[in-house]
């Protein structure tokens, strides 16, 4: 089959030593004058033909693209792997082990939303105050009551369903790989900032730290992760934005138990005096995004950032995973309900 007619560039060589692919120059013509090249694929009769030539990498890219296929299939047949979502089997070779379908069924936060934390409005429950969720600022009422240090807190998705499982692999199951798949929703809303990043002239990225014997314990720090997934894609998307991952610059310095399943006054209390700033003199001024995985009741961001604005931040925004939404979190935790209203 004659897949692809392209001029060969001086002194460019054939690509040798490829499994069942046969390179020939065109009829009657020369390899060292510009002639066209044909890549004959076995078992293959149907032509292809384009106008454009292609570039020595986009060739490449055509060839993998033929063989990934029956490598794919070869592989799941010796090495059969299931999803550890929804136990089906994966269809091809993959770091993260979960399929196609459970991927898109990671929707994104829609709805009425606080415009600081992210808060759905639409809770009545934890709204006694009149709120106007047409309003274009609408808050929650604790973003009323007491105004985090952050600008703004984003979230890609509620913290249920197939987000929840993912997550929950990267923390508790270590499988690292799947910070891959979340940072790119992690970017997602990230674009949520572009105007004001497009015209900062430096965004320092700093990923939620672990107290230093947790994060041996764990082995990594997934904020860390999640921070450097993200920081990737984004740079696909916006090469022109100036962000610097920097580990350092926010330390934990007290160990703290898990927040989970302790009230609104007990976050608090078990966050205070864990987090400073070493040198304050590095982020004077700076626009900071701070990363981490879950906001649930915002105690950890609005600590991290009150710290940070302490320390003379130009401005911090939150950027997580996942958005653990009040009535959610009430149904697998009774008690939140109660504790967050008193």
């Amino acid at each position: 089959m004659n897949l692809r007619n392209r001029p060969l560039d001086a002194g460019a060589g054939v690509p040798g030593c490829l499994p069942l692919i046969l390179c020939a120059s065109a009829a009657g013509q020369s390899l060292a004058s510009p002639a066209g090249v044909r890549c004959v694929f076995s078992g293959q009769t149907e032509t292809l033909t384009s106008d454009v030539p292609l570039s020595q990498t986009s060739v490449w890219r055509a060839v993998v693209r033929v063989l990934r296929s029956p490598a794919d299939g070869l592989s799941c047949a010796l090495f059969p792997a299931s999803c550890a979502l929804c136990g089906g089997s994966l269809l091809r070779f993959t770091r993260v082990p979960i399929c196609d379908s459970c991927c898109k069924k990671i929707p994104p936060q829609s709805g009425s939303l606080c415009a600081c934390c992210g808060e759905a409005l639409g809770i009545a429950t934890f709204s006694p105050l009149p709120v106007d969720s047409s309003a274009p600022a609408a808050l929650c009422q604790p973003c009323r009551l007491a105004p985090p240090a952050f600008v703004r807190a984003v979230a890609y998705g509620g913290y249920q369903g197939e987000l929840r499982s993912l997550v929950h692999l990267l923390k508790y199951d270590g499988m690292q790989p799947i910070a891959t798949r979340l940072g790119v929703l992690l970017a997602d809303v990230v674009e949520s900032f572009a105007e004001a990043f497009a015209e900062s002239p430096g965004v320092v990225v700093v990923p939620v730290p672990m107290h230093p014997v947790k994060q041996r314990q764990r082995g990594f720090n997934h904020a860390d992760l999640l921070a450097r997934a993200a920081i990737t894609e984004i740079r696909k998307r916006h090469s022109q934005w100036n962000l610097h991952l920097d580990t350092s610059l926010l330390k934990r310095v007290r160990v703290t138990v898990s927040q989970a399943g302790l009230t609104n006054h007990q976050r608090r209390q078990n966050l205070r005096g864990a987090f400073f700033v070493p040198q304050p003199a590095r982020i004077e001024g700076r626009d900071v995004l701070l990363i981490d995985d879950i906001y649930t009741t915002g105690a950890t961001a609005r600590a991290c950032a009150r710290v940070l604005s302490n320390a003379g931040a130009g401005s911090v925004r939150v950027a997580t995973v996942a958005r653990a939404q009040r009535a959610v979190v009430a149904s697998w935790d009774k008690g939140f309900l109660q504790s967050a209203v008193n």
